[in-house]
């Protein structure tokens, strides 16, 4: 019996989840091809990180092996074999599902055999025009010539006879596909009415490379790409500019070690190898693809208006509440608001900081950055506020993956506003999603929150499901401003929490503490239930005391989007545990844990998951929902995803991601259902306004 998934396989487990909404024939077309995009895209990161990784170990010495509980070549060879079964499975949803239900709806994906003289001359004049500047090509010649191939992009291997000799000798080149530069999707002059015929990039090149070889037969051609060791290698954070050293490692990043080359699995052996030995790659190096790599390009797949190939709009529902008032203060001070995006739209967020910005009575503003997006207004509130003569500080977490760039540019920017900008902690990441404001009532501080489980993320907000809460309840705020007092001081002495469960303090323990108290409850012969919803489940020790739950009677269901290391429905071990993972539309980003508390139940939501990172080397923050009107609706919503039967996954010892099927005819789709049911409830809202305002009049 498996204790234990490795989060790895679980996580590409979690991968084939999006892979199975591109099969599904009931989600629109077009949204299949995202959900190849999102696929792509994530398997790019998880090598470039988590492959990276492993095979540095597996080629580490044995002394740093000492410290390690497993086989790093072992996990890689079987992260190597799912990867390549996904990516087998891949190609057919995308050759025999998705062209030819493109080809239905009028949309062609040529081949560039199949051109006609008029798209011939077309694609010759665009390569060009415009190709010919980027291809870059390049004669290879084993252990002489070896060009650096930039991470993650496309290249067309080629195999050459020259026309001057009579008995053919194999040459090799390649040449660069620059989807880097122009659009990987070319529409061509069709002649067939209402028939919209595309050509990808790839083949533009394939097509017309001739061109830039006239010396030679060109007998075969393939692409490849190398993703390249992402990981941020910082020697020491505690000593010396831990930004500048960051910004040295940004540089380095686009030239890491090869952690992956992608190559058409349909590539002779003979021609495989040559360019293993030009490229110095071995065999765990290798990922096998189809004709096509850097499939997260279907992302900009041009729609060609079919936007019933799309899925129905479920436009954000109105928080009439806090946007249509004079100042969101007056309302957040009348009660405790519920922000649940994308169902809810973003702009109550928003008007938070922009009402802030040019209030009088406000005097500081404190936020948390961690990921923003490019045109922000939350960002342009906060250099307003500084205009108007507030005091403004933000901390960064420059070390976000990915965004560490963006983060240090808007830290420069807002600084050069007038922001007291404080950045990443040594050794640590700031996970935390918060923001506090401080405002004069009547010669009074005041403090307002904002406490949420995703970030100030404008972009991010339309697609994440995610919670927020604003409060004005003194026992929260003055736990908030706690956390921005150690963050701005680095001073962890005498700084407490009663409510929050911080990281670094408090956070793991007040986890365990609410475990505890049900298993306390299951033993004494009372009911007692755990709902966790998250994205990760990895850390050993939290895994281990749900076994101890489960082994005294609790009641445990898990919501889980990606990673599980648990394994459920173990006798002896996990029988009274479900688990359960939704992928849809939106990702499912939210944190929730609610406790049965023996009738008296307590609703906590949160910015952390339980993975090691997050429980220990992260500030995070847990917070309880104390208001009982949202807990209530926090406890609905969640509801709504167990029923779910259209969209969940059971999640098993054998990552067979199976459906959550049930014998009712109704079929319950939970993201849909969360909506309409955040619909009703603001409406509910407004006309018991509307009634109490007729009542006052």
């Amino acid at each position: 019996m498996a204790k234990y998934i490795h989060r790895d396989i679980s996580w590409l487990s979690f991968n084939y989840r999006v892979l199975q909404e591109a099969k599904d024939p009931s989600v629109p077309l077009l949204e299949r091809l995202k959900f190849l995009a999102i696929y792509s895209s994530n398997l790019d990161e998880f090598f470039r990180i988590r492959v990276a990784n492993h095979r540095n170990l597996a080629r580490a010495d044995k002394s740093t092996l000492k410290n390690i509980d497993y086989a790093p070549e072992a996990i890689l060879k079987q992260i190597l074999k799912v990867a390549n079964k996904q990516q087998e499975e891949f190609s057919r949803i995308f050759d025999i599902h998705i062209r030819p239900e493109l080809k239905r709806n009028g949309i062609q994906l040529l081949s560039w055999r199949n051109l006609n003289k008029e798209q011939v001359d077309f694609v010759d004049t665009y390569f060009n025009e415009y190709l010919l500047p980027f291809v870059q090509p390049v004669i290879l010649v084993s252990k002489k010539i070896k060009p650096f191939l930039n991470n993650g992009a496309l290249y067309l291997a080629l195999h050459l006879h020259s026309k001057e000799l009579a008995k053919p000798i194999s040459e090799y080149a390649i040449v660069k596909i620059p989807s880097d530069h122009l659009s990987r999707f070319l529409e061509l002059p069709s002649k067939i009415s209402g028939v919209k015929q595309v050509l990808m990039l790839d083949d533009a090149v394939r097509h017309s490379v001739r061109l830039i070889f006239p010396g030679f037969n060109i007998q075969d051609s393939y692409s490849i790409k190398l993703t390249r060791d992402a990981e941020l290698y910082i020697d020491d954070e505690y000593s010396g500019d831990l930004l500048l050293k960051i910004k040295k490692s940004l540089n380095k990043r686009s030239i890491g070690v090869a952690s992956r080359m992608v190559y058409d699995r349909s590539m002779p052996k003979h021609f495989l190898q040559y360019l293993m030995d030009v490229f110095e790659i071995d065999q765990l190096d290798l990922l096998p693809e189809g004709r096509y790599h850097n499939n997260s390009d279907f992302f900009k797949f041009p729609s060609f208006n079919l936007n019933h190939l799309k899925d129905p709009a479920l436009f954000p529902v109105k928080i009439e509440d806090l946007e249509d008032a004079e100042s969101v203060f007056a309302k957040i001070k009348e009660k405790d608001q519920l922000l649940h995006v994308p169902y809810h739209s973003y702009e109550s967020v928003i008007k938070f900081f922009e009402d802030a910005s040019v209030d009088p009575d406000v005097t500081h503003i404190k936020i948390i950055q961690y990921r923003v997006a490019k045109v922000s207004r939350i960002m342009s509130a906060i250099k307003n506020a500084v205009r108007n003569g507030k005091l403004v500080s933000t901390f960064i977490e420059v070390k976000a993956r990915f965004d560490e760039e963006a983060n240090l540019q808007w830290g420069e920017e807002l600084e050069q506003a007038g922001v007291t900008v404080y950045y990443s902690m040594p050794g640590f990441k700031v996970h935390s999603k918060l923001a506090l404001v401080r405002r004069l009532e009547e010669g009074k501080p005041n403090l307002y929150a904002y406490l949420g489980t995703g970030n100030f993320h404008e972009d991010t907000a339309k697609i994440y499901s995610d919670f927020g809460i604003f409060t004005n309840d003194k026992r929260i705020t003055s736990e908030v401003a706690r956390i921005f007092t150690f963050l701005e001081t680095k001073q962890s002495q005498n700084i407490n929490f009663q409510y929050l469960g911080v990281g670094l303090f408090n956070l793991k323990e007040k986890f365990i503490i609410l475990i505890k108290r049900e298993i306390s409850n299951a033993r004494s012969g009372k009911k007692a239930r755990m709902i966790l919803k998250m994205n990760s489940l990895q850390d050993g020790e939290m895994i281990n005391l749900l076994y101890d739950a489960s082994r005294a009677g609790v009641k445990i269901k898990l919501i889980i989007r990606g990673i599980c290391s648990l394994v459920p429905g173990q006798k002896n071990q996990s029988e009274n545990i479900e688990a359960i993972s939704i992928v849809d539309r939106f990702l499912e980003h939210s944190r929730v844990f609610i406790f049965h508390n023996d009738g008296d139940q307590e609703v906590y939501m949160s910015s952390a998951d339980w993975m090691v990172r997050n429980l220990h080397f992260r500030v995070e923050t847990l917070f309880p929902v104390l208001d009982p009107e949202i807990a209530k609706t926090i406890i609905t919503i969640l509801n709504i995803q167990l029923n779910d039967n259209v969209k969940s996954r059971i999640l098993d010892e054998k990552l067979t991601n199976k459906y959550k099927k049930t014998k009712d005819d109704i079929s319950v789709r939970s993201q849909v259902e969360s909506y309409y049911f955040i619909k009703r409830r603001e409406e509910s809202r407004t006309q018991l306004t509307d009634k109490l305002n007729e009542k006052k009049n």
